[in-house]
């Protein structure tokens, strides 16, 4: 994903939610140099059949009206006192008070994750388990999309997707052009990936076909083109 261009609405991702998992990770690195300026990942148990943005899925386990929605965002109170805390701790709770945690999956309730590291102290971090869930306040949630209010829209059209020059020798420069209306981002596979703008230059070695993939927050359209290596 380019910065933070928009999934299409009810894609799934490694996340329930549809959301990105190292971003929301709690970092070793992050917490040592004393600061988290990010909102972290958190699991509730259950969920319904709802989502806020930047959330773009959901997997309901319950009917519950009350339930959480994927995208929910809960901060720590200000108000709530974090001095008591360990370091490692202190540092995660300051940035949950600042930033909060959005909801990203079913799983154990008020679970934060964090990415693995042998420099946590597991001893410390189990200080965490201490903050009730009545410490934290639900950011406005807003919008809340279910399948009754699911935007609709049109699907990227891609014009054309062109290769120059078709027809080359083993690693030589060939550039792929393209163009299209209506996207928010491309992916161009195999091997480039996430790019901007119109073209981009590959080295293939063999007989290649190339997809493109222009995707918006309503869906994703695809073409094909064939650089045939001599």
């Amino acid at each position: 994903m380019l910065n933070d261009e928009q999934r299409p609405y009810t894609w799934t991702s490694a996340d329930a939610a549809g959301l990105p998992i190292f971003p929301g990770l709690a970092r070793y690195d992050e917490v040592a140099s004393g600061q988290i300026q990010h909102a972290l990942r958190f699991t509730l148990q259950y969920s319904r059949e709802a989502f806020i943005p930047p959330a773009s899925h959901w997997a309901p386990n319950s009917t519950n009206s009350l339930a959480a929605p994927m995208g929910m965002r809960l901060r720590l109170k200000a108000s709530y006192d974090i001095s008591s805390f360990p370091p490692q701790a202190a540092v995660i709770l300051a940035g949950l008070k600042k930033y909060g945690m959005i909801m990203a999956d079913n799983g154990s309730s008020m679970y934060v994750s964090g990415d693995p590291d042998n420099r946590w102290n597991n001893d410390d971090l189990g200080s965490l388990k201490q903050v009730p869930a009545s410490a934290f306040e639900v950011v406005l949630m807003n919008p809340i999309y279910t399948p009754n209010n699911l935007p609709q829209g049109k699907a990227p059209k891609i014009g054309s997707f062109t290769a120059n020059p078709p027809t080359s020798k083993a690693g030589q420069p060939v550039v792929l052009n393209w163009t299209a209306t209506g996207e928010s981002y491309f992916v161009v596979t195999p091997q480039v990936g996430a790019v901007r703008g119109s073209t981009v230059t590959v080295y293939p070695t063999t007989t290649t076909f190339y997809t493109l993939y222009a995707t918006n927050q309503y869906s994703r359209s695809k073409k094909r083109v064939t650089v045939t290596i001599q």
